[in-house]
């Protein structure tokens, strides 16, 4: 009995002693929701780690979901003064990733003789985004407005966008702060009307942007 006892204590201060060294040997997460850590200066997407996606209804059954990825572009941000902060932001349209390669196929498709295709066409121009306007609405919070060039045609975009960390990458040792930002376009603004009102003229934007000091 006093040998099972032993054991058992033996086995208990074992686990203990594990889990403590484990805890202690766990990194930290580098960024933190913390505006104190937000340097003044230059700042360049990092094109790996930022994405946005689009959402629309289909038929009034269901939303159809889309990403953006490689976006590159640049911000310029004094936390001490963020109405002053400027975006300017490209997206390779060319590079969209959907579920279907038929819709693919079809947004990248030319038009039925000579006619304007239904979507971006084949080879179709980065879009880009320029802001005009930022309005610190809270501590971690902003509306932020701006002209968005594509498909030929340009219109304004209005964005809700969240500071959601910051913090030194522990890889490249940048200082790195996090935004997401949501946005709600009319696609036929932009000259995009194939599929209305079958397929919705709104299309829901969903940004998660990380950007790097220069």
């Amino acid at each position: 009995m006093k040998k099972s006892l032993l054991a058992l204590a033996l086995l208990g201060s074992s686990a203990f002693a594990v889990t403590a060294i484990s805890a202690q040997d766990a990194p930290s997460v580098p960024g933190a929701v913390d505006p104190s850590r937000v340097a003044a200066g230059s700042y360049a997407l990092d094109p790996s780690h930022t994405l946005v996606s689009w959402r629309v209804h289909h038929f009034g059954f269901n939303d159809y979901i889309g990403l953006f990825g490689d976006i590159t572009g640049t911000m310029q941000l004094d936390p001490a003064n963020v109405g002053a902060a400027s975006f300017d932001i490209s997206i390779p349209i060319a590079q969209a990733t959907v579920a279907s390669e038929g819709l693919r196929n079809h947004l990248f498709r030319a038009g039925k003789d000579g006619a304007a295709p239904d979507f971006f066409g084949p080879e179709p121009a980065p879009a880009r985004f320029v802001s005009t306007s930022v309005r610190q609405t809270g501590d971690t919070t902003a509306v932020v407005s701006g002209m968005l060039t594509m498909n030929g045609k340009t219109a304004p975009v209005t964005m809700l966008v969240t500071f959601t960390g910051a913090g030194a990458n522990p890889f490249n040792k940048k200082q790195t702060v996090g935004f997401d930002a949501r946005a709600v376009i009319d696609r036929r603004q932009w000259g995009i009307t194939y599929g209305v009102p079958l397929v919705g003229e709104e299309v829901e934007l969903q940004i998660s942007a990380a950007f790097e000091l220069q």
